[in-house]
């Protein structure tokens, strides 16, 4: 009987989808909207994120515009950046909240580099742990005798081949930015 990969390779997606958005949150020397999904902001008594009460538009290579719905939640936009230590520079003016990306020493890009690398990291031991979740299954089925010695070594390998994949994927994600930290 072959064993069923779906509810893992279901998991490896969802890992590498936040593996995306985890490292779009890091900063670069380029504006990016992305580094602000992980801002909450105070509005009308619960926390939120920035785009559910503004509009968010990048306006050049170092700049991005936060156009609030309600001019009310300007001054609370700004502090929420300002408290998520993104190394930004924000501004208010009467269109909204300004919000500068100031030129990355070599310093800096060494720090987000080495954040990147951590991030990744933390993603791969999440992996690992969702492989060994599997792997202890495919034993168990094995030693229930719902599976022969041969099939539990077949979707061993078919179960690294995804981790492989998986771990392919990370390295390359992880490699676009660093050069993008790095230009």
């Amino acid at each position: 009987m072959a064993y069923d990969f779906k509810p893992f390779e279901k998991r490896i997606k969802e890992i590498e989808e936040r593996a995306s958005k985890e490292l779009a949150g890091i900063r670069t020397g380029r504006a990016a909207p992305a580094i602000l999904d992980g801002v909450q902001v105070e509005s009308y008594g619960t926390r939120v994120p920035v785009v559910q009460v503004a509009t968010v538009n990048v306006e050049d290579a170092r700049t991005i515009r936060i156009t609030p719905w309600d001019m009310s939640n300007a001054k609370e936009i700004e502090k929420a950046i300002m408290q998520a230590n993104l190394g930004l520079s924000v501004g208010m003016d009467e269109k909204g909240v300004r919000v500068n990306f100031p030129e990355l020493t070599s310093e800096r890009r060494a720090q987000l580099v080495k954040l990147a690398k951590e991030k990744v990291e933390e993603l791969r031991t999440e992996l690992r742990s969702a492989r060994d979740h599997v792997w202890n299954d495919i034993q168990k089925q094995e030693k229930d005798k719902q599976m022969t010695e041969d099939d539990k070594f077949r979707a061993k390998d078919e179960m690294q081949k995804r981790v492989d994949a998986a771990n392919k994927t990370f390295d390359a994600a992880l490699e676009r930015k660093e050069k993008e930290i790095a230009a």
